[in-house]
C-alpha cells in the first residue's frame, strides 16, 4: 500500500469519499479546457479515479482499460452492423474510454505522482487513438455509405491535421518544460478558462467528437457536421502552430 492510501479511512465508502474529497481539491486548471473536458470528463474521471484508488488499481492499469474501452468502440464504428443502437453503444464505450483517460493521471496524482513511464503509456495510448478515430470514420463510410469516392479523402486530411495537432501539442509541452522546468509550468498555468473560452474551441475537442458518433448512423447529418470539424480543426491548427513556435523560440533568447 503506498503511503498516499495510508491517510485514508478505512472501509470501502469512507476510503472512496475520502478519495473524491482529495481529488476534487487538487484538480489540474481548467485554463484552456473545451467544455467536454471541463464539465464532463475530468468530474467523470474523477469518480473512475477514487473508484480505481479503492479497489487498488495502478495508473498503468487504467490506462490499459481506457484503452480497450477506446479501441471496442472504435471497432465497432468501423465494422459493426451500422444502426442507432450500435452508434450509440459506440459512442458509450468511446466516453467510458475518455473517462478512464482522464482518471489515469488523477489516480497517479491520488497515489503521490505518477512515473516517466507511465506518462509515457499514457500519451502513446492517445497518440494511437488520435490516428485510429478517423481511421475507423473511413472504413464505416467505406462500409456503409453510399458517397462520393472524393469525400473518403476527409477523414484521411482529418488523421494527418489530428496527429500533427497531438504531436505539436505534446512536443510544446515537453520543451515548456524543458526550458521552465516543472515548477514553473505549475505556476504559469495557474487560472482558469471563461466558459466562453471552452465553449468556443468545442470544436477542438475530443469529446465533442465521441459525441459526434452517435450520429454516425445518420449519413446525411454526419458528414456535414463532420467536414466542418475538420476545417476548423485545420483553422485551429495553423493558428495554433506559429503561436507555439513564437513562444518556444522567446524561451531560447
Amino acid at each position: 500500500m503506498s503511503e498516499a492510501s495510508a491517510v485514508y479511512p478505512a472501509g470501502i465508502g469512507p476510503r472512496y469519499r475520502g478519495a473524491l474529497g482529495r481529488l476534487a481539491e487538487s484538480q489540474k486548471t481548467n485554463k484552456g479546457a473545451p467544455a467536454y473536458s471541463r464539465f464532463v470528463n475530468r468530474p467523470f474521471g474523477r469518480i473512475l479515479a477514487a473508484g480505481a484508488f479503492v479497489v487498488g488499481l495502478t495508473p498503468n492499469q487504467v490506462t490499459a482499460m481506457s484503452a480497450v474501452f477506446t479501441f471496442a468502440g472504435l471497432a465497432l464504428a468501423a465494422f459493426g452492423h451500422l444502426w442507432w443502437g450500435s452508434a450509440i453503444a459506440c459512442m458509450i464505450l468511446l466516453m467510458i474510454g475518455y473517462a478512464l483517460d482522464a482518471a489515469d493521471g488523477q489516480l497517479a496524482r491520488l497515489r503521490g505522482g505518477g512515473s516517466a513511464a507511465g506518462e509515457w503509456l499514457d500519451h502513446v495510448v492517445d497518440a494511437v487513438k488520435a490516428a485510429f478515430l478517423h481511421i475507423s470514420i473511413l472504413l464505416c463510410w467505406w462500409l456503409n455509405y453510399s458517397i462520393d469516392i472524393r469525400l473518403m479523402l476527409v477523414p484521411i486530411l482529418y488523421s494527418a491535421v489530428s496527429t500533427i495537432f497531438f504531436f505539436a501539442m505534446i512536443l510544446t509541452d515537453q520543451l515548456r518544460r524543458q526550458h521552465l522546468g516543472t515548477t514553473s509550468m505549475i505556476m504559469k498555468g495557474q487560472g482558469k478558462s471563461s466558459i466562453l473560452y471552452s465553449i468556443a474551441v468545442t470544436p477542438t475537442d475530443y469529446g465533442f467528437m465521441i459525441l459526434m458518433f452517435g450520429l454516425i448512423w445518420l449519413q446525411s447529418t454526419f458528414v456535414p457536421i463532420y467536414v466542418l470539424l475538420l476545417v476548423a480543426n485545420a483553422v485551429f491548427l495553423c493558428l495554433a502552430l506559429p503561436k507555439w513556435f513564437m513562444e518556444l523560440r522567446s524561451l531560447t533568447k
